[in-house]
């Protein structure tokens, strides 16, 4: 960078949001990072201090639909700002969202313990990926939604409105509204 260029703190960002490729390993990203797992950790220390509570859930998320919103210590997510969830979000604990992309997450919807959520992946090109370049695609999750236990959900997903993931599922597609699907990749089983 020469004397007449400025650093733009907010280009990697930039870049994550759009899906384009970005270095991980930002500096800005990586005190955003920090910032989010620091709000992540106040939650367990303050679990039973409902105002407290409440607000470092607002204060740690991009928006949250009402103030039921429960996460369980412990959990981890990557920005915060990135992830907005509904009414009556529940969030059991080690759980999982790395939001490096958008996350919308409905009305009602529970998350079993050790749910991971991830828009982040990586180039599938060695040398993109040795340099530290990453990608994130948005995650949608509808209302009224049920993922059970250890269900891990892949970047560029969107799941529907009264669905139940199966414990242990890997959703690699969308999954339509009002049906029951399990298993790795996971499958319908089951209209309702």
């Amino acid at each position: 960078m020469d004397a007449n260029t400025q650093y733009d703190k907010h280009a990697e960002e930039r870049k994550m949001l759009a899906g384009e490729l970005y270095t991980g390993a930002d500096p800005y990203l990586d005190q955003l990072r920090k910032e989010a797992q620091e709000k992540t950790a106040k939650l367990g220390l303050i679990r039973n201090e409902p105002e407290k509570y409440k607000q470092a859930i607002r204060e740690l998320l991009g928006s949250v639909g009402d103030d039921e919103a429960i996460i369980e210590s412990p959990a981890h997510i990557d920005y915060g700002c990135n992830t907005h969830v509904g009414k009556r979000f529940q969030m059991n604990v080690r759980c999982t969202i790395l939001d490096s992309a958008r996350v919308d997450i409905g009305d009602d919807v529970l998350f079993g313990p050790g749910v991971q959520v991830y828009t982040a992946e990586h180039p599938v090109d060695p040398a993109e990926r040795l340099v530290g370049l990453e990608m994130a695609r948005p995650i949608k999750i509808g209302s009224n939604v049920w993922v059970g236990g250890g269900a891990i959900i892949l970047p560029g997903v969107t799941i529907g409105n009264g669905v139940t993931i199966g414990a242990g599922s890997v959703v690699t597609k969308d999954i339509p509204d009002n049906v029951v699907a399990v298993g790795n990749p996971a499958r319908v089983v089951k209209h309702l």
